[in-house]
């Protein structure tokens, strides 16, 4: 056996695989074998994108080294070099996407609680419909029954001392008519005059003679917002004693008398300083109504009068 043999007459190169690597090898012949990637026994399977099929057994290539094999399309075809996508192929993956699934807290898909959600939206609108109904239950008392017509024999009442916070409050009500005394039409034996101050009528001006029997002054007001209740207010001075007069509204005498007391607490025959008011409640129509108040039999009428005003409702004071 001479150095550079197996002692089996093979030749040289094939002694060593990885001859063809080296310069000696070269010289004596040897070749580089014919799988793929430059090792022996190796298998080339290069293949074009998209040639490749999923899930089929694959088929081994017998094309010559470097040449890219043919694959057989259908129907004996061979297909052309493309790009397709993995799920497009038989046996490729699945392109069904599965819904996304929402917390339910057992692990079920489902939508969100709309049930509860209309539950909750029907309790807030009842709940504003019951307070709706009790706001207009505990509305305005001028709105009740006994206060949407002009009663026919007017109701009347009177405080035993008028405060001057509902002076304060029946002025405020600028929507409400008033008249000074000048205003008024005035019966017989009255007239006006300055002479005694006090009056809080424009100028100072007042109604006197009213102290006789059929002595009368009328209001004829208009601009009443709507039918119901209301408080009639009557400005006066009595001279440290108390008087009274007969009330009628649209035609109707109130059993009520005007209570002109001596709340300013004059002395006898003082009316400078027995300027003060007085009250009655009244149910009156919409639009225009006659408020008459005049000296009838049974009225001690000395007093003078200087101003009348309304205020919405029956007011306490």
């Amino acid at each position: 056996m001479t150095s550079g043999t197996t002692g089996a007459n093979t030749p040289p190169e094939d002694d060593d695989p990885f001859g063809y690597l080296y310069a000696d090898g070269q010289a004596n012949g040897a070749q580089p074998p014919s799988g793929g990637y430059g090792y022996p026994g190796s298998v080339n399977r290069v293949r074009a994108v998209g040639q490749r099929q999923y899930g089929q057994p694959q088929q081994q290539s017998t094309a010559p080294y470097g040449q890219v094999p043919q694959q057989q399309g259908a129907h004996g075809q061979p297909n052309s070099a493309h790009y397709a996508a993995p799920e497009t192929f038989p046996g490729g993956a699945p392109t069904t996407q599965h819904p996304q699934q929402g917390y339910s807290g057992g692990g079920r898909g489902r939508g969100p609680n709309t049930k509860g959600l209309l539950i909750g939206a029907i309790a807030v609108v009842a709940a504003v419909v019951i307070g709706i109904g009790v706001a207009m239950l505990g509305g305005d008392g001028d709105d009740d029954a006994s206060g949407n017509q002009a009663s026919a024999t007017p109701s009347s009442q009177q405080s035993s001392e008028p405060s001057q916070a509902a002076s304060s409050a029946a002025a405020d009500e600028e929507d409400l008519p008033k008249t000074d005394a000048k205003a008024l039409a005035l019966g017989p034996g009255v007239t006006t005059a300055t002479d005694i101050k006090g009056a809080k009528a424009g100028g100072g001006v007042y109604l006197n003679g009213f102290n006789a029997v059929g002595a009368s002054v009328t209001w004829n007001v208009s601009g009443v917002p709507k039918t119901g209740k209301y408080t009639l207010y009557v400005g006066y001075s009595v001279p440290g004693k108390d008087a009274t007069a007969t009330l009628t509204i649209n035609g109707t005498a109130s059993t009520t008398p005007v209570g002109m007391d001596n709340y300013a607490h004059a002395a006898e025959g003082d009316y400078t300083k027995g300027w003060t008011q007085t009250y009655n409640w009244v149910q009156l129509n919409k639009g225009s109504n006659t408020i008459k108040v005049s000296c009838e039999q049974g009225n001690q009428c000395d007093a003078l009068l200087d101003q009348m005003w309304l205020v919405k409702g029956w007011v306490k004071s």
